[in-house]
């Protein structure tokens, strides 16, 4: 029997935020300083966002939306464009543009698939509202985006999601052909990572905020300051390592600026 695969990965470049490391980073000669070197200044990251687009044999698939154009002011609220600016994007990043750049209107999705609710990753769903996309994310990451007090919970804003009617998984779910979604809480309550395999290519393990970063993954692996559950993200990070090496994946981490520089990026590039 013929394995079932994806036909082409897109991977898109949006630019990046600006932040302090130690949001992503809790490492130990790095952002955690010696005393010999506690007057050396913070390490500010070029913390670049990126979303895929999957074309498989039973429909199209957008991986997350990305930080909006109006992220000054949707964000004010809540105080995070002081932290996360996302002041390191042309006006050619923003999703809308890479998708127009690849010839996808918003009404060509058919599954719009969010890793999590964090601000960087559901600000734009509100493009794909009337589209007929099908909107997915984790049970467990719309219990807990649905279910708090108030306009926003940390990186959860609700202005990016409320008025949106998801479908939920849970478990380790294969969404499309060649296209599995990965239960991977810790980020966050309900965090997935998304593995997609292709036939020339081989498979792909999209971590997203799972993990963010190479040297997130190690081993060992390296915790943030951004972790719901230290745990649940320590078995997550295991789990994809686990996935990865049985699969011989490639794994793309959620926000390493060297790792998206050195892809093959849309519009120019795409994986097969």
């Amino acid at each position: 029997m013929t394995a079932k695969t994806a036909n082409k990965v897109h991977v898109l470049s949006c630019g990046a935020m600006s932040c302090d490391l130690t949001w992503l980073l809790l490492k130990a000669g790095r952002t955690m300083r010696t005393r010999t070197e506690h007057q050396r200044p913070p390490e500010w990251y070029s913390c670049t966002t990126h979303c895929v687009l999957v074309e498989t044999p039973e429909g199209t698939l957008l991986w997350d939306t990305s930080c909006p154009r109006d992220w000054e002011t949707r964000w004010a609220p809540t105080g995070l464009q002081e932290y996360f600016p996302y002041d390191q994007v042309s006006d050619e990043e923003y999703l809308d543009a890479r998708l127009g750049q690849l010839g996808v209107q918003p009404q060509d999705i058919d599954y719009l698939v969010l890793s999590h609710l964090h601000f960087d990753h559901a600000g734009n769903i509100g493009m794909f509202t009337g589209t007929g996309a099908r909107l997915v994310c984790h049970e467990k990451e719309k219990e807990f985006a649905f279910g708090f007090e108030g306009a926003f919970n940390g990186a959860h804003l609700k202005t990016d999601y409320a008025a949106c009617d998801f479908d939920t998984v849970s478990g380790d779910t294969e969404i499309l052909p060649g296209v599995t979604l990965i239960e991977a809480p810790g980020h966050t309550p309900g965090t997935m990572s998304m593995k997609v395999d292709l036939p020339e290519t081989g498979a792909m393990l999209f971590t997203s905020d799972a993990v963010y970063m190479g040297d997130s993954y190690g081993p060992p692996a390296t915790p943030a300051a951004i972790v719901n559950d230290l745990n649940a993200w320590y078995a997550s990070v295991e789990k994809i390592r686990g996935i990865a090496e049985r699969s011989d994946a490639t794994v793309v981490f959620g926000h390493d600026a060297e790792q998206l520089r050195s892809m093959r990026l849309a519009p120019d590039g795409f994986y097969a």
